[in-house]
């Protein structure tokens, strides 16, 4: 045997090929080689300097956390909000909603009472600490959210005769064929670098455990692999047929579908049990927020410019309505929370290095299509309650409404969800109605049903909004070690805050923690010119 060691990362390789993603973060963690959200309390602020005031520009959560921090502590906040609702990208469409894209196209929400739709975000994981403590604090009720539902599907266009596959199917039939081969290769010596002969033997028999083989330590048909890929024939009562096993996929289809990657999203850690949503749709975060600080928002605030001197911020801005007539609003201090996309178009009175790290974020694209249909088919069809499904058609998702199961009224999936590639660019560049088409046409290759069943649908697409010109922030390794530094740092009087100031883009906890950190710096900052003599700022 070689004297060489298994290395962690060995390990983890090894760990992930047998176990999966959800057991390398599991190990990754208790190596302390991941972690989830560093929130751990909210702020408790000293006392502001008297009389400060910050105007915040933007309401979403970003804006709100650092208004409801910085008030707490005393300063004089003022919100000017350029929509006519809190919350930014974290809004639900309902039923008699109206929503109008950048293209002019307008959509008339037409969803039964109580259905809707999360253009935005749509899910929270439940190591998103700092969302969690926001909504229990402020009263905001939580569900769960069904990220993995074994009955849910995975589907490949070209593989199984196009055929849509239950999770819980190709997923055993992954763990199995994966053990088989790893079994064999020990039987083969070929570990014998790494594992010692007890060490392969107990690798063995976790292998016919894990992957559920059968005598010779092969995956083949069988009662014991059914039990998590599912019968043929189901176990059942008195003299109903008895329980047969299923068929597993053919091994080198499966190998080449393309499934085996779908499944990786669900043991994302991101994605890892338990999830939650609020009731009623995803506002009811921004509600919540906005029952603490909507009374210091201003609506329909549009920033047409930012300059700043040694004492003060002013922001010149109109009423979107009544673009020649510029306003002013002056405040010791600024916190920005305007998505990079639309910061840039706006001149702002700042370091030549703000300025560029402002300037250097792209935004990814994004879409989202909401379809209603006359009947929750794929509960009384097909006995998918929650989840998601992954395709590669181009509407790549469908997930599943966790609320009102069992009900008899019509239903809304999410029947189509693009992002951050060539497929989401695409989508954006179609018009709503052409988008809603496009999902019941792609989506009724996994549930036939669609074409009959369907009532209406919304899309929208996050490069068309007028307010946030794409989805999220996009970062590389490259960009972060130019910019991201200089984005968050104290510009003067000025700090930006939101997804984009996070290590988590596209994520509500990104802006909330974003808008914690520059609530307690610019307070740091402020209390520090106090001290060394300045004025009430």
């Amino acid at each position: 045997m070689s004297s060489s060691p298994l290395t962690r990362r060995d390990l983890l390789v090894m760990l992930g090929q047998a176990a999966g993603a959800g057991a390398v973060y599991s190990a990754m963690s208790s190596l302390g080689l991941a972690q989830a959200s560093t929130f751990t309390d909210e702020l408790d602020l000293s006392a502001a300097p008297n009389g400060s005031s910050v105007l915040i520009l933007g309401s979403g959560l970003g804006g709100m956390t650092a208004a409801y921090e910085l008030r707490k502590a005393g300063y004089d906040v003022t919100i000017f909000e350029y929509t006519e609702r809190p919350g930014g990208r974290c809004f639900t469409i309902h039923s008699g909603d109206t929503v109008t894209d950048l293209s002019g196209e307008t959509q008339h929400c037409s969803f039964a009472p109580g259905n809707y739709i999360n253009p935005g975000p749509w899910r929270i994981p439940y190591h998103h600490y700092g969302v969690l403590h926001y909504c229990k604090k402020f009263g905001v009720k939580l569900e769960p959210f069904i990220q993995l539902n074994y009955n849910a599907y995975v589907h490949a266009q070209n593989a199984f005769g196009g055929k849509p596959k239950r999770v819980r199917e190709v997923l055993t039939d992954v763990h199995g064929y994966t053990s088989e081969l790893l079994a064999k290769a020990t039987d083969q010596n070929a570990l014998d670098e790494y594992l010692t002969a007890e060490d392969c033997s107990a690798l063995i028999a976790q292998l016919g455990e894990w992957g559920r083989l059968s005598e010779g330590n092969k995956y083949q048909k069988s009662l014991k692999a059914s039990e998590f890929r599912g019968y043929e024939h189901w176990p059942a009562g008195g003299l109903m047929a008895k329980p047969s096993p299923s068929e597993p996929l053919e091994f080198k289809e499966l190998l080449h579908s393309g499934l085996w990657g779908m499944l990786l999203d669900y043991f994302n850690t991101e994605y890892q049990h338990t999830m939650f949503e609020p009731v009623g749709g995803m506002e009811q975060i921004a509600k919540g927020f906005a029952k603490e600080v909507g009374d210091l928002i201003e609506y329909r605030r549009q920033v047409v410019r930012i300059e700043q001197s040694d004492s003060k911020v002013t922001v010149h801005y109109i009423d979107p309505d009544k673009p020649d007539e510029v306003m002013t609003r002056s405040a010791d201090w600024c916190v920005c929370n305007i998505p990079l996309s639309v910061l840039s178009q706006i001149p702002v009175q700042a370091s030549p290095a703000l300025l560029q790290a402002i300037a250097a974020v792209p935004y990814g694209s994004s879409t989202k299509t909401g379809l209603e249909f006359k009947r929750r088919f794929w509960e009384q069809d097909e006995n998918i309650f929650g989840g998601v499904s992954y395709t590669d058609l181009p509407i790549t998702t469908i997930s599943y409404p966790a609320y009102d199961y069992f009900s008899d009224g019509p239903g809304v999936l999410l029947g189509a969800y693009t992002f951050d590639d060539v497929t989401s660019y695409t989508m954006s560049a179609m018009s709503a109605r052409e988008r809603v088409a496009a999902a019941v046409a792609y989506g009724k290759q996994i549930h036939p049903q669609y074409e009959k069943e369907f009532l209406s649908g919304v899309s929208w697409s996050w490069h068309r909004c007028p307010w946030t010109l794409g989805c999220y922030g996009v970062w590389t390794d490259e960009l972060r070690e130019a910019h991201y530094d200089t984005l968050c740092a104290i510009d003067n009087r000025l700090v930006l805050a939101g997804e984009h100031c996070s290590y988590i883009p596209a994520w509500m906890e990104g802006a909330i923690l974003s808008g914690m950190d520059a609530s307690q710096r610019l307070h740091e900052k402020a209390t520090a010119n106090m001290k060394n003599g300045g004025d009430h700022a």
